[in-house]
């Protein structure tokens, strides 16, 4: 029991150190806007965001990477995931995302993951050219995330992960680093009771840079020209901490259910409540449902995110050699939107 205490009170300081630090102003409609690389805020796995990523507190694996770095710990061995996106249906914005994770030792797991997104070929305009016609060029944001993970006890988990940002287009640029970290506490006669505390996005300022902003100017009354460049904004990350708990329903050994919640506490958009239902048959089939609300989500009007709330899932897990415990697994999501075809996630993993 002292134990317990001690976890606990483990939890509340970090969580309290978190918000101190951050120093997050959670739903603050004045700051919405003023953030940048808002791919950070982007679940790309399809097997956590098909219930909203409402299991901060349970979510395991590779996945963990995103929401709760400290689930990571729960690698078995080896784990590969690659999954694809497609971005708001309709809008031709393709998400990519690798990842691999590695258990070291009795107790610590290491990975890496690299998030890629593409926004297809776009046309270069110029003042004197509008319409284009003198090529084209591809936007990319990428993410290279490498993160630690490690079991304190058989309760409690903690990880922290460290990311490379960088945005781009032909002529422009812009890179930082930020910083993720998280704690799991599992508790309960069955090891069926989960919270979870992580913080995420805390790091450099941005800031765009390359011949982009440089402008070439004729000097008055000479025929000399003269290149003068233009400062651009710094821009902060959106940086957010989460706070999660889950419960699992054993009820035989063929069917398990997984309630999960958890709350967003967003620096520079508003916060987020995400509740999520994962039913289990055996361990070959997972279905899921989610719900994100945010203030205002129900009003057309007062709407202000283009994702309506619901969200859903199915995996499929496939054993290839139960001795080794060798697991091919399919996953799928579904996020809907309004406008857009919603977002669909489609993910492969192996573990091993």
């Amino acid at each position: 029991m002292k134990k317990i205490y001690t976890y606990l009170l483990a939890i509340g300081i970090l969580t309290g150190t978190l918000i101190t630090t951050t120093d997050l102003m959670a739903g603050n409609k004045d700051r919405s806007g003023q953030a940048g690389a808002p791919e950070l805020l982007i679940n790309p796995w399809a097997r956590s965001s098909g219930w909203g990523s409402a299991n901060t507190s349970c979510i395991h694996g590779l996945e963990a990477m995103f929401s709760n770095v400290a689930g990571i710990a729960f690698t078995h061995k080896t784990e590969l995931i690659f999954s694809r996106t497609d971005w708001l249906k309709g809008s031709g914005i393709n998400i990519n995302t690798f990842g691999l994770s590695q258990r070291i030792g009795e107790t610590s797991v290491i990975a890496l993951a690299v998030m890629s997104m593409s926004f297809g070929d776009i046309d270069i305009t110029t003042e004197d050219l509008p319409e284009g016609g003198i090529g084209n060029f591809s936007p990319n944001m990428m993410n290279i995330n490498l993160s630690y993970a490690k079991a304190f006890s058989n309760s409690i988990y903690g990880g922290v992960n460290i990311k490379i940002i960088s945005e781009s287009i032909s002529d422009n640029s812009a890179q930082g680093v930020a910083i993720d970290a998280g704690i799991q506490y599992v508790t309960g006669k069955k090891e069926n009771i989960h919270f979870g505390v992580s913080m995420k996005n805390v790091g450099t300022r941005l800031k765009f840079t390359g011949d982009g902003l440089s402008l070439r100017h004729l000097i008055p009354g000479t025929a000399n020209y003269i290149t003068a460049s233009q400062r651009s904004a710094e821009f902060e990350l959106p940086s957010l901490i989460n706070i999660g708990a889950a419960y699992d329903f054993h009820f035989s050994d063929i069917h398990s259910l997984t309630a999960a919640g958890n709350f967003t506490s967003n620096s520079f958009t508003k916060d987020l409540f995400s509740f999520g239902l994962d039913y289990g048959f055996k361990s070959y089939l997972h279905l899921r449902v989610g719900y994100t609300y945010e203030d205002g989500l129900l009003d057309e009007i007062e709407r202000t995110n283009v994702f309506t709330g619901p969200s859903a899932g199915f995996s499929v897990d496939i054993p290839l050699n139960k001795e080794k415990g060798t697991i091919f697994s399919l996953d799928y999501s579904y996020r809907a939107t309004n406008p857009f075809d919603g977002t669909h996630s489609i993910g492969v993993k192996v573990s091993i």
